[in-house]
């Protein structure tokens, strides 16, 4: 008995000692005097997980694209914190920290979209966090000059994979707000660029082409006065100044209360070239139907700027905005729109008045302003593919198919389907 017990206690001690153990830990060596490779120290430490890492746009590379004229790039992600132009709730100069941080599970490594088939962080292009504009919080006017200056200064530069044959000469620049009123700077260098006004599609609940005197005041001083620049009038700026397509822009998800007493905001919205399409058009429509309204109103070749006010969606989902309005899309149904129409010649876009002191505890309002940008990138990255012929099509990838993009955009010219016909004629 004793012996088959000092037999047992050997072969455990045997099995034990020949598992390698959780701490087993191999012998520490110091790094070779030439110092270690670079490619084996990227290896080990060039990885970040969701948490852990510098809050930039999905752990991208982080450069202050101002002052580094020497790093060329074709997209850039660009923060304007800037919220001094608000007519109700401000906060959202924090919204580029905010959505930063919400995009944090946006990796290199776990990027890939489905739905695109496409990992726009390893793809073609180079995509860089390009850092904030440092805006004045304390004077409008010298905000506005500084924005415009900055995105300038940005969009002048020659893209890295630049390409005249396809129309790509110049970087795309994704901004994230900040208030809505970031867009007309935008606008005003576009315009520059491209030497012509381009198409805006506008998701809001609100029209934000109102004239400045709908703001009532003893004090008001139109034209020309600062207190013109607002987050509500940018677009009406925009349009006076010959920035914005005339008959090819849209508003989508609008549900907005008019001024006074009449239809006097759409009037003054229709000299504006806007169609509009509204929250409650979905139920009828469906998002094919939005989808298509789109499409048959700007086309797929004219440049476009898409502008997405986080107040499109409903403030149930979305509670961190500085003008929240009830009865707005889901998250999905927006997210399904920016999928169909990935065709869309973008080249330029922004999230807006996402306000994180105003958010829920689990910062949904970051996350869905993440992930409309997040979209947008994409279909943007896919565009490119398509115009440098370098997609290739994929079983996987479900119908919306990018080489379909042109053919299927004068289908819908041609003869937009019934329901988003009767909507554009309404319109018009």
């Amino acid at each position: 008995m004793r012996f088959l017990a000092h037999s047992i206690i050997s072969f455990c001690t045997i099995f034990t000692s020949a598992r390698a153990s959780f701490y087993d830990n191999p012998t520490l060596e110091l790094p070779p005097d030439g110092g270690t490779p670079i490619d084996e120290l990227e290896k080990k430490w060039g990885t970040d997980f969701g948490f852990s890492g510098i809050s930039t746009w999905a752990h991208l590379q982080h450069t202050r694209c101002l002052t580094t004229p020497s790093q060329l790039f074709d997209i850039g992600i660009l923060g304007i914190p800037f919220d001094t132009s608000v007519s109700f709730r401000p906060g959202a100069r924090f919204g580029p920290r905010a959505i930063r941080a919400a995009s944090a599970r946006q990796t290199s490594f776990r990027g890939f979209n489905a739905r695109a088939g496409l990992n726009p962080y390893t793809s073609w292009p180079k995509i860089l966090d390009c850092g904030d504009i440092p805006v004045s919080p304390f004077d409008n006017a010298l905000a506005l000059r500084q924005m415009s200056e900055a995105y300038l200064e940005l969009l002048h530069r020659p893209a890295l994979s630049r390409d005249e044959s396809v129309g790509w000469v110049h970087p795309r620049i994704v901004a994230l707000g900040g208030d809505h009123s970031i867009a007309l700077p935008a606008l005003r260098s576009l315009s520059k660029v491209y030497g012509g006004p381009v198409a805006v599609l506008h998701f809001d609940a609100h029209l934000d082409t109102w004239h400045p005197a709908k703001y009532p005041s003893a004090w008001f001083e139109s034209p020309g006065a600062q207190s013109d620049f607002t987050h509500g009038s940018m677009f009406w700026i925009a349009s006076n100044e010959g920035l914005i397509m005339n008959s090819s822009s849209v508003h989508a998800g609008l549900r907005t209360r008019l001024s006074g007493d009449d239809f006097g905001d759409y009037e003054d919205d229709d000299q504006q070239g806007f169609l509009r399409i509204e929250t409650d058009d979905i139920d009828v429509l469906g998002v094919n139907g939005i989808v298509q309204t789109i499409l048959g109103r700007i086309g797929t070749e004219k440049p476009v700027y898409i502008s997405v006010d986080i107040d499109v969606l409903d403030p149930g989902i979305a509670p961190g905005t500085g003008t929240p309005e009830p009865g707005g899309w889901t998250t999905r149904e927006l997210i399904q729109i920016l999928r169909g129409i990935e065709g869309l010649n973008v080249v330029g876009a922004d999230v807006v008045e996402v306000s994180p002191g105003y958010d829920d505890r689990g910062e949904g309002t970051a996350l869905a302003g993440a992930q409309v940008a997040y979209e947008i990138l994409t279909s943007i990255v896919k565009r490119g593919m398509v115009d440098r012929g370098l997609w290739v099509e994929s079983e996987h990838v479900k119908p919306n198919k990018l080489v379909s993009w042109r053919q299927k955009a004068q289908e819908v010219i041609e003869g937009i389907g019934e329901k988003a016909q009767s909507v554009v004629k309404d319109e018009l």
